[in-house]
């Protein structure tokens, strides 16, 4: 049986604080939305492109979503189901916080601001080429340099669905981006070698070089870092950034990132300016966390959390 639009319930494991898990997407209506306690997001599966309304039904302690699928098209089982996959793995619905939590009891920094920050989930890209992209996207420039530009790609090149008189937009596919020229990617604002990556990427995916989705079986870190940096333009930053977005390894941490060596110096060492040896000396306390804690300082810092 098919429809175009399709209804589920989804109970993530406790804690689980949608309104800000959901803080951390790109802030473009069209893009990815939340109003009224309802986020609503445009992907691609199997080239179908799907909205997801999700709407929060219960608490930060007993949570449950509403889903929603809608389509032009008729949404098969397959898809169906892929999509509430995708929504799990999007905001990591399935991973238990608690361990982190008791966990960072120790930490006198973590310790004050997690009860600030209580069910906030990690998020996931819907597939790893998205991660990839986007992280290439930033390279060496300011983020809001890099998402200006990643919010052209997406709106010019991803699949689109109008829904009461509303445009949303989904994240080009490999397929979709292999059909661009480098000229058409270069007016979003990236620069030749950029385009020339992405570009790259995209058609080696599309004729079955590259499986980027592979990745999610390795449990060696390193062995995915290994590979991706044999990637041309994917250097160490660029791979472990896809480990914690792409993959979502909590452990896996971006010493070599400007930003987040800044927010760590904030909170643990006076705002004085640290080095990548002194980070990830700071960062051996959090264990097997440590992306998952920088990322906690990184909303915590959004936010304007104050310990």
């Amino acid at each position: 049986m098919v429809n175009d639009i399709m209804n589920f319930k989804i109970k993530p494991v406790p804690p689980f604080d949608f309104e800000l898990s959901t803080k951390i997407f790109l802030n473009d209506n069209e893009i990815a939305k939340f109003e009224n306690n309802k986020f609503e997001h445009l992907i691609t599966l199997k080239n179908t492109p799907l909205l997801l309304e999700i709407e929060s039904m219960g608490t930060v302690h007993k949570p449950e979503l509403s889903l929603t699928l809608q389509s032009d098209t008729d949404i098969s089982d397959e898809n169906a189901q892929l999509a509430v996959n995708t929504v799990k793995k999007m905001f990591n619905l399935d991973f238990d916080l608690e361990p982190f939590y008791n966990d960072s009891q120790q930490d006198n920094i973590l310790s004050k601001l997690i009860p600030q920050l209580i069910g906030l989930r990690s998020p996931v890209t819907a597939s790893v080429f998205e991660s990839l992209v986007s992280t290439i996207i930033e390279q060496q420039i300011s983020l809001i340099v890099a998402k200006n530009s990643e919010r052209k790609m997406i709106k010019r090149f991803g699949s689109t669905l109008k829904r009461e008189g509303h445009n949303y937009y989904a994240y080009p596919t490999p397929k979709q981006l292999n059909n661009v020229s480098i000229h058409e990617l270069k007016e979003c604002g990236l620069t030749l070698r950029k385009t020339e990556y992405i570009k790259s990427i995209a058609e080696s995916i599309e004729t079955g070089v590259l499986d980027l989705e592979k990745f999610k079986d390795y449990t060696d870190n390193q062995k995915i870092i290994d590979e991706l940096c044999e990637i041309r333009g994917i250097g160490l930053w660029t791979a472990e950034f896809v480990l914690i977005r792409g993959l979502s390894r909590p452990e896996a941490f971006p010493a070599d990132d400007i930003g987040i060596r800044r927010i760590i110096s904030h909170f643990y060492c006076d705002d004085k300016k640290i080095s990548n040896p002194e980070a990830r000396l700071i960062a051996e306390k959090w264990g097997k966390w440590k992306g998952l804690a920088s990322y906690y300082l990184v909303m915590a810092e959004m936010l304007d959390i104050k310990i």
